[in-house]
């Protein structure tokens, strides 16, 4: 039987993986963390997952991210929230 730390269950958080897998082709929107912002805006990408990150155990589930490689050979980061899995 799994742990229980109040009413979540710590095995499946822990478990949790990316819905994304290094290869797929995905479109939307770039990170920019906060901090950047008056010098960065987020921009629409489109590209191929290279690098999964953090965010996959639960603890920081809402920052998931994943790295994308763009046509022009640059990686932008990009949450998993404002992305979509697209045909290549």
């Amino acid at each position: 039987m799994p742990r229980r730390s109040g009413d979540h269950d710590v095995q499946t958080a822990y478990h949790r993986r990316s819905p994304y897998q290094v290869g797929d082709c995905v479109k939307g929107l770039s990170y920019v963390a906060p901090e950047d912002r008056s010098r960065e805006q987020p921009q629409e990408i489109t590209g191929q997952v290279v690098q999964i990150g953090a965010g996959w155990a639960g603890v920081d589930a809402d920052r998931a991210y994943v790295w994308v490689r763009l046509a022009n050979g640059r990686e932008r980061q990009a949450l998993v929230r404002d992305i979509q899995r697209v045909e290549p």
